[in-house]
C-alpha cells in the first residue's frame, strides 16, 4: 500500500469517520434546533436513533466485528447516506420504515364521529394535525363534505 494507503488510512480515521458520523450531524442538529421547520428535526432525531442502534450493534457484536475487515467502510458509507443532504436517508427510513410500525398519536378525540375518526386514522400526524386545525376553523359539517367528495 506504501505511503498513500497509510495517509488515506490516517485521514479516514481523523477526518471521515469523526466529521461524517459526529461533527456533521451534531452541526445539523444544532441548525435544526434553531430552524423553525420540523423536517430538519425528523432528519436529525432519526439520525441519532439509528447511529446508537449502530453503536449498540457494534458493541454487541464487536467480536463477530473484527473478523469482518470491511466493516467500518460498510458503516461510513451507510451513515454518509444517513447523514448527506443529497440523499437524506434518516429521513427516508423514518418515513418508509419507523413511522408505519411506530403508532405515535394513534388516539383520536372522541369528539368526531365515526367516519372522520377513521378517516384520521388513516392520516400522517402532521396532515392529522391540518385537518383538525380545518375541523375548528370551518367545522365538522365542511369536514364531512370534504370526505364525501
Amino acid at each position: 500500500m506504501g505511503v498513500l494507503g497509510v495517509v488515506a488510512r490516517r485521514l479516514d480515521a481523523l477526518i471521515g469517520r469523526p466529521g461524517v458520523m459526529l461533527l456533521f450531524p451534531l452541526y445539523a442538529s444544532m441548525r435544526a434546533i434553531e430552524s423553525p421547520s420540523t423536517l430538519d428535526d425528523q432528519q436529525w432525531l432519526t439520525y441519532w436513533v439509528l447511529y446508537s442502534f449502530i453503536t449498540l450493534f457494534e458493541l454487541s457484536c464487536h467480536q463477530i466485528l473484527a473478523w469482518l475487515p470491511f466493516w467500518p467502510y460498510v458503516k461510513l458509507v451507510f451513515c454518509m447516506w444517513l447523514v448527506l443532504p443529497v440523499f437524506n436517508g434518516a429521513a427516508y427510513i423514518y418515513e418508509n420504515l419507523v413511522r408505519k410500525y411506530v403508532k405515535i398519536g394513534y388516539h383520536v378525540s372522541s369528539n368526531y364521529s365515526d367516519s372522520q375518526k377513521k378517516v384520521l386514522l388513516m392520516m400522517s400526524l402532521d396532515a392529522r394535525k391540518s385537518v383538525e386545525r380545518f375541523i375548528e376553523r370551518y367545522g365538522p359539517d365542511a369536514f364531512d363534505r370534504v370526505i364525501k367528495v
